[in-house]
């Protein structure tokens, strides 16, 4: 969409700004995790971004494109899980990669299927049409009936992954989040649970919106 310039600067600022602090505010980084942390996300975009096309085409069109995006999200996953105790950013490193996974495997689905789901390149950048009471209504309906979806994938894949893995691998499940403090259970878990989320987020619901009348 086509917006003011500055509108999006301070929409920007503003939340990185509450990232940051919540970061800080919740105990979970130090001032000087974040800057670290804000630096390096400024570096890999300088070092990426001229690829991002390249990497985009190469998802959607490559046959193959989704076992090795899974792969390679794993192996990520199970590098990043070499900690000899137990921590949150364990989990939290299994959820971002699952649901990156998830995310690119919903594209590239959408693609080889033929589905439109975004307006063709040449009428871009689309511009802000009127609040309209019909408008506004869809909008919360769409995300009304998207987060109950999500929200439903994530409890049925959480009770499905957590009893499964503690079988597997032979882990006694009596105490559930004692459990999940198991690299072999929080693996899986959070790597099939959100990478299931981000697959229904970019294939499932929109396919949703289109066949009632919502796109």
């Amino acid at each position: 969409y086509q917006y003011p310039l500055v509108f999006g600067l301070i929409l920007a600022f503003c939340w990185c700004s509450l990232v940051c602090c919540s970061r800080i505010y919740m105990g979970m980084h130090s001032i000087l995790d974040v800057i670290a942390g804000f630096l390096y996300a400024i570096l890999i975009l300088v070092v990426f971004h001229p690829f991002v096309d390249l990497i985009d085409y190469f998802n959607l069109t490559y046959k193959y494109a989704p076992l090795i995006i899974i792969s390679l999200h794993l192996a990520l996953g199970i590098f990043s899980f070499t900690l000899d105790t137990w921590s949150t950013s364990r989990g939290d490193t299994a959820q971002i990669l699952g649901c990156g996974a998830g995310v690119a495997c919903g594209s590239h689905v959408n693609y080889i299927m033929g589905l439109k789901l975004d307006p063709p390149p040449d009428t871009l950048p689309l511009s802000l049409s009127s609040l309209t009471v019909t408008v506004f209504g869809k909008a919360m309906l769409r995300l009304l009936i998207g987060v109950i979806v999500l929200l439903l994938t994530k409890v049925t894949m959480k009770k499905a992954t957590i009893p499964l893995a503690c079988k597997i691998f032979r882990i006694p499940h009596d105490d559930v989040r004692k459990a999940r403090q198991r690299m072999e259970v929080e693996l899986p878990y959070r790597y099939i649970t959100y990478g299931m989320v981000g697959f229904s987020l970019m294939f499932i619901v929109p396919c949703l919106f289109h066949f009632i009348g919502l796109s």
